[in-house]
């Protein structure tokens, strides 16, 4: 899963090729790297000095409960981040959890089989994606408003679908948020399965480098042939799906479905472990591994500062810096990346004179 850069579509905006690996040195390469990806390095130091101070943040029953935490979000930001790579973005993944939570936990109330009540709470993820990827991609309305009013409006349909909270949904249904398989969460195993298909999705098909060669330059991708409407509708509606199965989830693992209250704020921290994983707000760059270490790292800050018994409030204000400072990181990697490019280009033009 790494860094893929758009294709050459048309007159689209492309990335200056840098020079072959083998003219690199290993510190050069190693520098190469560490500008691509800054928050690995956060990451390992974040982790190292939480369990230098507890001794307790690799401990595997604490570690279970944050990879329980990220893999929920993992499932949604994985077609979040590749809709931002095309120049969209769904801020209504939030909402669309709590109504596939509710369906869900409304199905499975029913007497329903609970593989039936998560098909269910999928469906009604993707019929949001479906309304959010009309009115943006057939009716070209921006994206961002389009979702900022579905964010309200779904949120009012779940409370609508179960006015009171529902509880209580069995073992059965239970396992898909609290289960294992082989000692592994099955919400992590889902989290994987999702985050390798879209990997793979990106960087192995020529509708992957299509998303790229939308979100750089949408109008010439529409004068090279790309399908400008069609990928970013699946996307949506990709997004809207799997905002429902992590309801699903989600109520399946609280053995409760609150629609006042679930999901909310979901889609900032989808929206913080995109950018800081490394994923362009003005589209066109980024990767699923990316993705990967965002949610971990946003997932593995809140931890820490718990078992460092930072007040709640404080962690909140820590959430909305790292959201900010996504933001500052992603511009000054880009920059720094283009630099690095731009002198490997130099060089390999210096080599060619040369030879």
């Amino acid at each position: 899963m790494s860094t893929t850069s758009p294709p050459a579509v048309g007159g689209a905006r492309t990335r200056t090729s840098p020079a072959p690996a083998a003219s690199r040195s290993p510190v050069g390469a190693a520098g190469a790297w560490l500008v691509k990806n800054p928050l690995v390095v956060l990451l390992v130091v974040m982790v190292a000095g939480v369990q230098l101070a507890t001794g307790s943040q690799l401990a595997w029953g604490n570690l279970r409960g944050v990879l329980l935490d990220a893999a929920v979000i993992a499932i949604v930001a994985a077609p979040v981040g590749m809709l931002i790579i095309s120049g969209y973005i769904d801020l209504s993944v939030g909402s669309t959890l709590a109504l596939g939570g509710v369906v869900a936990g409304k199905v499975v109330q029913s007497g329903a089989n609970p593989a039936v009540a998560v098909l269910a709470a999928v469906a009604a993820g993707a019929a949001i994606g479906v309304v959010n990827a009309v009115l943006t991609t057939v009716f070209g309305l921006s994206s961002f408003i389009v979702t900022l009013g579905m964010l309200t409006a779904v949120r009012g349909v779940a409370q609508l679908v179960t006015p009171l909270p529902l509880s209580n949904f069995g073992d059965a249904f239970g396992f898909l948020g609290i289960g294992n398989v082989a000692g592994v969460p099955v919400a992590v195993l889902v989290a994987v399965a999702v985050l390798v298909v879209a990997a793979v999705f990106l960087t192995r098909t020529p509708a992957g480098r299509h998303v790229y060669a939308i979100g750089v330059n949408r109008e010439a991708a529409f004068l090279s042939g790309v399908d400008v409407r069609r990928i970013p509708f699946l996307l949506f509606v990709a997004a809207g799906a799997t905002a429902g199965l992590a309801g699903a989830i989600t109520v399946a693992r609280l053995n409760s479905a609150p629609a006042s209250q679930l999901g909310l704020g979901f889609e900032l921290s989808v929206l913080t472990a995109v950018l800081l994983g490394g994923i362009a707000l003005t589209g066109g760059e980024g990767s699923m591994f990316g993705v990967l270490v965002g949610v971990l790292f946003m997932g593995l800050l809140r931890n820490g500062l718990t078992l460092l018994g930072v007040p709640t409030f404080w962690q909140n204000v820590a959430s909305g810096v790292a959201l900010v400072a996504a933001v500052g990181i992603a511009a000054a990697t880009q920059l720094a990346r283009h630099r690095l490019q731009a002198r490997d280009a130099r060089r390999l033009d210096d080599a060619t004179t040369a030879g």
